[in-house]
């Protein structure tokens, strides 16, 4: 999973990166998380209050209405109407200070946890997101790392056609760096402990687009 942190103190971006199993990009103020959201897809945006309301309530609004990710708000200040505001606009959260670095780890992982269920099981099949467990019929396999993480989201978005650029950034810290090669060798990690030992196909292919989560219930009865 992925969190954009906007004006964020890096102390507070690590801490979450340790706390939970979440990549965290960081961005200056609101102009620079542009940057980032005009090529990332973002599970979560944790903002940090810097007194330009309105530009504040925009992005709100924006995040709210047009990427549908959930908002977290840090704010220095207490005022209530402001929270009021933003919370209107489509804010999910508003922290006001003193900050407690535990408490807001908490608040996002509650975040996360509602947008995406911790337990996808489709018939037999069950994949534990916290646990990094997956199971066929009560039996645990061997999946971990990138493949597992590769699996998960595949999972999440079982209607959609998931391209390797798109993979690459959800999943990888530093996409750019990183060869479009390394998520066939994940996807094929997946299919030889799935496919080939159970006899299930779980990735279906799609030529020059990508990848389908495609196991249904039926195929488990």
């Amino acid at each position: 999973m992925r969190i954009l942190s906007v004006g964020v103190e890096e102390e507070l971006s690590r801490s979450i990166v340790s706390s939970l199993r979440v990549i965290v990009d960081e961005s200056y103020d609101i102009d620079d998380s542009s940057n980032f959201l005009r090529f990332r897809n973002y599970d979560l945006i944790l903002l940090d209050y810097d007194l330009e309301y309105n530009k504040t309530k925009k992005f709100i609004t924006k995040v709210s209405k047009e990427l549908k990710v959930p908002l977290v708000i840090l704010s220095i200040i207490d005022d209530k109407d402001t929270e009021i505001a933003f919370l209107r606009a489509g804010a999910d959260d508003f922290i006001k200070e003193p900050f407690d670095t535990e408490v807001i780890c908490a608040r996002v992982e509650a975040k996360l946890r509602r947008t995406i269920d911790n337990r996808i099981k489709i018939g037999k099949l069950t994949i534990d997101i916290g646990e990094e467990k997956t199971s066929y019929s009560d039996k645990e396999i061997e999946i971990k790392g990138k493949p597992f993480d590769i699996l998960v989201y595949l999972a999440e978005h079982k209607n959609q056609v998931i391209s390797k650029d798109r993979l690459l950034n959800a999943i990888w810290e530093e996409p750019e760096f990183i060869t479009p090669n390394v998520v066939e060798t994940s996807i094929n990690a997946i299919r030889q402990k799935l496919d080939k030992n159970l006899g299930i196909k779980c990735i279906e292919t799609i030529r020059r687009r990508g990848y389908k989560f495609c196991y249904v219930e039926s195929e488990a009865s």
